[in-house]
């Protein structure tokens, strides 16, 4: 693979690539080995401010309200502006759009650092730098997204996927916790601030220092930007609403995530109280286990050949496990339920790979951008809503019923979304030869 700017060859000679397990094969780009750096890196920060936010606004002495409306301005810069994020992923360089999002992640958390040390911090000001960090990812991930193809060779790009779903749950819900959590006992919250500025940065170093690899061309737009930049995204909804594996994964994904991420984020702490399956402890090792499952479906996946009828086995891997989720309103021994915690996160992880690879294999290059940060918005969209309607059908109809309904429901909805799209004509006509 040579680069697209330079013509310079920046893969590993091909008996090295056959040295490397399939799933580290993505490595022997050197373009992929510091965009990989910089992703970790960036879920590593995104870790440890969730945790530094906590002890920063008890340690500045504001409570539960400040907090809530803190996690709140990220969630309204990251939603805002996912869409508009994929059009410019499009449009400008998705390395520098990269690097600019990690330089902003590292001045908001720096001015944290020095307006905490000079005792001049406000609930304001984490919340001004929250939506900072929320329309920084807003940007980061679709371009991310949308590079990954550019700087991995098409059979790699399962490798790649599994490689992110690996790190995502390793580095944003532990190491990036654990090491906040770890400078907070020793030094002031203020500390960990400086280490998350510090990470931004390096991912922001790693970024700069990469290649550009796109060979694309980019024509510029004439007219109004704004009425130009809402062209490019009603082309996206065009593109999206006339290609059916699309219209149907998407139907799918916006149910799974309703019917079933409310449940496990809200009701999943109870379901273990009040089965008499553990207290705080037993739940955080729960969500350990749940997290090593997506790390072990992620690898497993990326170990082996792209499915040949992989839209029929993504979507029956991702409704097929919630059905382990029917256990957790029921067990009252917290070993069945991390096993099924285990078996969820595993099935749903490695569904989630086989999907970032399709959106790179079948979207054109000149869309993928705006494609990927529609998927985003959709997943963004359904969450809070899950989350908000969770604990009101709880109160109704009880813990074990809801749970139910999310084991069950995704499932028959992912039947109905390869029946009614014609999901298995489309992955015939469509075969992905080669893909690994």
């Amino acid at each position: 693979m040579t680069t697209g700017t330079t013509g310079v060859d920046d893969t590993d000679p091909a008996p090295d690539r056959n040295r490397l397990p399939r799933p580290l094969r993505p490595f022997r780009t050197g373009r992929y080995r510091l965009l990989a750096t910089a992703l970790g890196l960036s879920l590593a920060g995104s870790g440890m401010w969730a945790v530094a936010v906590v002890w920063q606004v008890i340690a500045i002495g504001a409570g539960p309200s400040e907090l809530s409306l803190i996690a709140t301005a990220s969630g309204v810069g990251l939603v805002a502006t996912a869409l508009l994020g994929g059009v410019v992923a499009d449009r400008a360089s998705r390395r520098r759009i990269i690097l600019l999002a990690q330089a902003a992640k590292a001045l908001g958390a720096g001015s944290v650092a020095v307006a905490a040390t000079m005792d001049l911090l406000t609930p304001g000001h984490l919340i001004a730098v929250a939506a900072v960090l929320g329309i920084a990812d807003g940007f980061f991930y679709p371009a991310y997204s949308a590079l990954v193809p550019a700087v991995v060779p098409q059979d790699d790009l399962l490798a790649a996927n599994g490689i992110e779903g690996v790190l995502r749950p390793t580095l944003m819900q532990a190491a990036g916790p654990g090491a906040a959590g770890a400078l907070i006992s020793v030094f002031a919250p203020g500390m960990a601030f400086v280490a998350i500025a510090a990470v931004h940065l390096l991912a922001a170093t790693c970024t700069a220092i990469m290649r550009e690899p796109e060979t694309r061309d980019r024509t510029a737009r004439a007219g109004n930007p704004v009425q130009s930049a809402v062209s490019d995204l009603r082309a996206g909804f065009a593109y999206l609403l006339t290609t059916p594996w699309l219209v149907g994964t998407l139907t799918f994904a916006v149910t799974l995530v309703l019917v079933a991420g409310g449940p496990i984020q809200v009701l999943l702490p109870f379901a273990i109280r009040d089965q008499g399956a553990g207290g705080p402890q037993a739940f955080a090792l729960a969500l350990a286990c749940y997290g090593l499952g997506g790390v072990i479906g992620s690898l497993t996946m990326s170990a082996l050949p792209l499915p040949r009828r992989y839209l029929s086995v993504m979507l029956l891997a991702w409704g097929g496990g919630c059905l382990p989720l029917a256990v957790l309103g029921a067990a009252d021994q917290l070993g069945i339920m991390i096993a099924a915690l285990f078996l969820h996160g595993a099935l749903t992880s490695g569904a989630g790979v086989i999907w970032g690879t399709l959106l790179q294999r079948r979207v054109p290059p000149a869309m993928l951008g705006r494609i990927s940060s529609l998927d985003f918005f959709v997943s963004l969209s359904a969450a809070p809503l899950s989350m908000a309607l969770v604990g009101p059908a709880a109160a109704e109809w009880g813990i074990r019923s809801v749970f139910l309904m999310a084991a069950i429901v995704p499932l028959t909805v992912a039947v109905l979304a390869i029946a009614l799209a014609r999901l298995r004509r489309d992955e015939l006509d469509h075969p992905l030869t080669g893909a690994r």
